[in-house]
């Protein structure tokens, strides 16, 4: 079963310097717009690592507070690394009834992750959301953007091992 993320599974810290390189490619100034440059930032190194909002802060000339609380306020951020691959798992109705929990025990158990937690290479994040839209396909998860129907607690396991995952 793979650990989920831990200290030892975060990337090093980003340095000083491809932070300040970063910021000055963007050309980050005190009429930033913040949203358009934490997009930008979280771009480039796939989530928002602290020393980054500092100097951002800094730049930009807004108390690290205020920025935290837009980070925090919005969902499209993270201040943590997530997978490359982004597995939502149904949870609404017609998915439950079908036998989407069974699914969702799948997926943790071939992963050895659980809810809002990423695989120790970073190669998968595992999220539970309220409905995919796509009940005709009960019970359903999509991987990035792609939607996977119909499933069983088998039928995980061979599409997962499509983005390379193992089982340990």
């Amino acid at each position: 079963m793979a650990d989920t993320t831990s200290d030892a599974a975060i990337p090093t810290a980003v340095s000083h310097e491809e932070i300040c390189e970063l910021l000055d490619r963007l050309a980050v100034t005190p009429e930033s717009n913040l949203i358009a440059t934490l997009q930008d930032i979280q771009d480039h190194f796939g989530y928002l690592p602290a020393p980054a909002l500092v100097e951002l802060s800094r730049r930009i000339r807004i108390p690290l507070s205020r920025i935290y609380g837009v980070v925090t306020f919005y969902a499209q951020f993270y201040t943590h690394p997530r997978g490359r691959h982004t597995i939502r798992v149904c949870c609404g109705t017609a998915c439950h009834v079908k036998g989407g929990g069974q699914v969702l025990e799948a997926i943790q158990r071939e992963l050895g992750i659980t809810n809002g937690e990423s695989t120790t290479d970073l190669k998968f994040y595992l999220e539970t959301v309220a409905c995919l839209g796509t009940c005709f396909l009960a019970p359903v998860i999509m991987i990035d953007d792609q939607y996977y129907g119909n499933l069983t607690p088998t039928s995980v396991g061979t599409i997962l091992r499509r983005f390379g995952a193992e089982s340990e």
